[in-house]
C-alpha cells in the first residue's frame, strides 16, 4: 500500500499554518497580518451565493449524523457498486485511497463538503471518476497519489486559492470565479471536477511519483488560476481544462 500519507491545511491566519496527518501536503499560501489586499463588491446575488457556499464549508464531517454516513456510502456504492460495503469503518476503504479502514479521519482538511465534491464527481462525470479512481489513463508511476485523500486537498486547495471564508473576495481570481457562481451553484462543485482531472493531467506530464504531489498541486493551481482569469472565459465550461473531463 502506501507510506504514511498527510493531509495539509493550512490555516490562512496571521503568519502560521496547521498541519493534519503525514505525508502529502496542498499547497496553501500563508500570508502575515499586515499583508494588505484589496476587497472586490458583490452584487447581492453574488453575496447570497457565497454565503451558502460558505455555510457549506463550516459543516465539519460528523460519523454520527445519518445525512453524513448515507453520503459516505452513496459514495462506497459509486466507486465500487459491485462490490458490498461491510462497513463505515472497513479495510475496505483503503481501496479508494483513504489513509485507513476510517475515511472519517480524512475530512478533518476539507470538511463534510469534501466528501459532496467527490460524489458530485462520481455522480457528474463517472467515467472520469473512474479512469481517476482505477488510475487507468497513462504511463503511471510505481508510487501513485491516493485518490481520496487527493480529493480531499483539492477541496481544501480551492478554497484557499478562491479565498471562499472571506466576507468578500480578496484576490482577484477569487472574485472572478464569483461571478460564475452566481450564475450556476453547483459551480465549486464543477471546477472540483475539473481541478481534479487538471491535477491529474499534469502529474502524467511532469512523469511524478508519490513525492512529487506538492509540486504538482502547485503546477495545477498556477495552470487554474491563468484559466480562470483568460479574458475569454464566461462559463466554467470554456476552461481549457473542462474539456479533460468525460461523462
Amino acid at each position: 500500500m502506501f507510506p504514511d500519507i498527510q493531509i495539509c491545511c493550512a490555516e490562512v491566519v496571521a503568519g502560521s499554518a496547521a498541519w493534519l496527518g503525514r505525508g502529502l501536503s496542498c499547497v496553501c499560501a500563508q500570508r502575515r497580518e499586515s499583508d494588505a489586499r484589496p476587497s472586490f463588491d458583490l452584487t447581492p446575488p453574488q453575496e447570497e451565493c457565497l454565503q451558502r457556499l460558505q455555510s457549506r464549508i463550516d459543516v465539519a464531517y460528523d460519523s454520527s449524523v445519518p445525512e453524513h454516513q448515507e453520503a459516505l456510502k452513496a459514495l462506497w456504492n459509486a466507486a465500487f457498486p459491485e462490490e458490498e460495503l461491510h462497513g463505515l469503518i472497513s479495510e475496505q476503504w483503503k481501496e479508494m485511497g483513504w489513509q485507513g479502514k476510517d475515511p472519517s479521519t480524512d475530512f478533518r482538511g476539507g470538511g463534510f463538503i469534501s466528501l459532496e465534491n467527490l460524489l458530485f464527481f462520481a455522480r457528474n462525470f463517472p467515467t472520469s471518476f473512474q479512469d481517476l479512481l482505477q488510475k487507468r489513463e497513462g504511463d503511471r508511476s510505481v508510487w501513485e497519489y491516493p485518490f481520496a485523500v487527493a480529493g480531499v486537498n483539492i477541496t481544501f486547495m480551492l478554497i484557499q486559492m478562491l479565498d471562499l471564508e472571506a466576507v468578500k473576495p480578496r484576490t482577484l481570481v477569487g472574485a472572478t470565479f464569483l461571478k460564475f457562481l452566481a450564475e450556476d451553484d453547483s459551480a465549486f462543485d464543477r471546477l472540483y471536477c475539473i481541478t481534479f482531472k487538471l491535477m491529474d493531467h499534469e502529474w502524467l506530464d511532469m512523469h511524478a511519483s508519490y513525492m512529487d504531489f506538492n509540486a504538482v498541486m502547485k503546477s495545477t493551481r498556477r495552470q487554474l488560476e491563468r484559466e480562470l482569469l483568460s479574458e475569454d472565459i464566461t462559463r466554467l465550461e470554456e476552461l481549457p481544462s473542462y474539456a479533460l473531463l468525460t461523462r
